[in-house]
């Protein structure tokens, strides 16, 4: 979908995606999956005798598990995963595109040496293709032997879909949902795999190193949740509607830290002119994310950590905050992506007290790559709620 033109195949996988993938009624059917993957994560946090948490790893694992299950039914990662030798394979399937994905391909800057395989990347790309195809022609076969067309599991509704209409669902357009829907990617729905795991947890790293440099934000998403969802049980999605300031830090650290600071290049299907240049057809464009969402001639105070001012709820900011992008190839996951990302975070700050390892601001030194990280994995000191350990345990 995300690489299709613009077409009839495009507008059917988009309409497929929006309304029986990604649609409010679906995502409300399987919030229970991914409240007990966060829950599960916090309950592994308090089981863990040291209160340094590595954030960054733990945020890795929720969202591997999160999306794997939404999609295949099975955790891969953790101490309870149901892939068995399956588990493992898919491991070492990730950690290898991880590896390509941040290889560069020296051809895209020097065509001349794709005609020597200068580097060897693409056919270490063609290689790892052959591999993960064969791994997800097992999820689909044994998913159509389990049958179960009402499990909320991407892949069953899929085979669904392909019962009804063989010629459009095919196993191939199935493994490329598989690879695809599951992005939350922020405007880029066409990184694979590695975007459903990487831009979120990425994201929610940036956004607690933010929250553990500005306390009172912390307090003031604490007593918000006290408030709305008080102290007999765990936050759920249904509750996020409730939580202003949770939300509002959220899109403040999409704004300062976009972990795809240039979103997809898109291609002109026209000469069109752009604030009076003339954009030829076939021209690519790049849109820089970053330098809209920190310029000082669309907010106020562009560099400094405000949450309040998404207080507004201005319909123009739709347009200046790009972290899903906008338009026709706007993400269709950007509902799930908040789900996810107020979920974890939320439960977090109710289930935890938090705080920074020393007196010193956590560092937010980025390291630019494919995606924005942070140079230095966010480390942090927590320890367990006495009113609500109860619920976690």
């Amino acid at each position: 979908m995300g690489a299709a033109p613009y077409g009839d195949l495009w507008r059917t996988l988009r309409r497929v995606s929006a309304s029986e993938l990604l649609s409010t009624t679906r995502l409300d059917a399987t919030a229970c999956l991914r409240e007990h993957e966060v829950r599960l994560m916090c309950r592994q946090l308090v089981k863990d005798s040291s209160y340094k948490v590595d954030l960054k790893s733990w945020f890795k694992g929720v969202l591997h598990n999160i999306t794997t299950m939404a999609i295949m039914g099975k955790r891969y990662h953790g101490d309870d995963v149901n892939g068995g030798k399956q588990a493992v394979r898919f491991q070492g399937l990730m950690e290898e595109l991880f590896k390509l994905l941040h290889t560069p391909a020296f051809g895209d800057f020097l065509p001349v040496l794709r005609w020597v395989g200068f580097g060897g990347v693409e056919n270490k790309i063609v290689d790892f293709m052959k591999k993960m195809d064969e791994f997800l022609e097992e999820v689909i076969a044994e998913r159509r032997r389990i049958g179960t067309c009402d499990s909320g599991i991407m892949v069953d509704k899929l085979l669904v879909l392909q019962k009804e209409d063989p010629e459009v669902y095919t196993d191939q357009i199935i493994k490329g949902f598989i690879l695809e829907v599951n992005h939350l990617d922020y405007g880029n729905p066409q990184i694979m795999l590695v975007a459903g795991t990487e831009t979120p947890y990425l994201t929610l790293e940036w956004c607690m190193s933010l929250l553990l440099n500005n306390p009172n934000s912390i307090e003031t998403i604490k007593n918000e949740i006290d408030t709305q969802v008080g102290y007999d049980r765990l936050l759920q999605e249904s509750d996020l509607g409730k939580l202003n300031h949770l939300q509002n830090a959220i899109n403040e650290s999409l704004r300062l830290y976009p972990t795809l600071p240039l979103l997809l290049p898109r291609e002109a299907s026209e000469d069109i002119r752009v604030d009076g240049y003339l954009v030829p057809r076939g021209t690519t464009l790049m849109v820089n994310a970053w330098a809209i969402q920190r310029d000082p001639n669309l907010w106020d105070e562009p560099d400094k950590f405000k949450p309040e001012r998404f207080e507004t709820r201005d319909d123009d900011h739709k347009y200046k905050l790009l972290a899903f992008s906008v338009g026709r190839r706007g993400c269709p996951g950007t509902n799930l992506g908040y789900r996810i990302l107020g979920l974890t975070l939320g439960t977090l700050i109710q289930a935890f007290e938090w705080e920074k390892m020393g007196v010193e601001d956590i560092d937010m030194t980025a390291f630019y790559g494919m995606s924005m990280a942070k140079l230095k994995p966010l480390q942090a000191l927590c320890k367990p709620r006495t009113n609500m350990i109860t619920h976690v345990i």
